[in-house]
């Protein structure tokens, strides 16, 4: 089998409507991925796990006690096909528009999409995909990694992010931006204690 090629995105999702059809459990998966992104999330489906019937009632999503419709998928930017039944999973992404996007839970070939694993440090996001061939194996190398790069990579993100800005407003010579961008990546400044003030050491006394 010839293996296709996928893009991979990191998606704005602030305002833009995701639809999520399915009550069990890999629909309250999706869900709970989604939540954080500040997108309209809409729940489809008659019954519901406590978990997402439970996120309804915090008003964290909105869930549509009913069967699927057609007209569900209007506007819809991101499609989630979460049911237990294959021939309705089916129809959500035959039915969808060209320009819509839908995952199919029990349909990785078929899908537009696929959500990796994924370890969260605050700015420091890191993706895991298999192209849906194991999310298994997805989540294992994901929890690899999550020992490797634990919380201390918050802040430093945070740092990082701090800094360049800081280089990039701050310093006209390209060398030493560059020398700067370069140092701050190090390891001493993972490590440090008052990473700011180290920095700005450096800067005023550049070797």
């Amino acid at each position: 089998m010839r293996m296709m090629n996928l893009y991979p995105v990191t998606l704005r999702l602030a305002g833009k409507k995701v639809l999520v059809v399915g009550g069990g459990n890999v629909a309250e998966r999706k869900v709970t991925g989604l939540l954080g992104t500040e997108a309209n999330i809409i729940l489809i489906s008659p019954e519901v796990t406590e978990g997402l019937r439970n996120l309804a009632n915090e008003g964290q999503i909105q869930w549509h006690q009913r069967k699927f419709s057609d007209d569900d998928l209007a506007d819809a930017f991101l499609i989630f096909a979460a049911t237990n039944r294959y021939e309705v999973n089916q129809s959500i992404k035959d039915t969808a528009g060209t320009n819509q996007l839908v995952t199919i839970a029990d349909d990785p070939e078929g899908s537009d999409f696929h959500v990796p694993a994924k370890v969260q440090r605050g700015r420091l996001s890191i993706t895991v995909s298999t192209g849906g061939a194991s999310p298994t194996l997805a989540r294992k190398i994901s929890q690899q990694l999550e020992q490797e790069y634990d919380e201390q990579y918050e802040e430093y993100v945070e740092f990082l992010h701090w800094a360049r800005q800081f280089i990039l407003n701050e310093v006209e010579d390209p060398s030493v931006k560059k020398q700067l961008l370069n140092t701050i990546v190090n390891q001493e400044f993972l490590k440090s204690k008052n990473r700011k003030a180290d920095f700005l050491k450096i800067y005023h006394n550049p070797r």
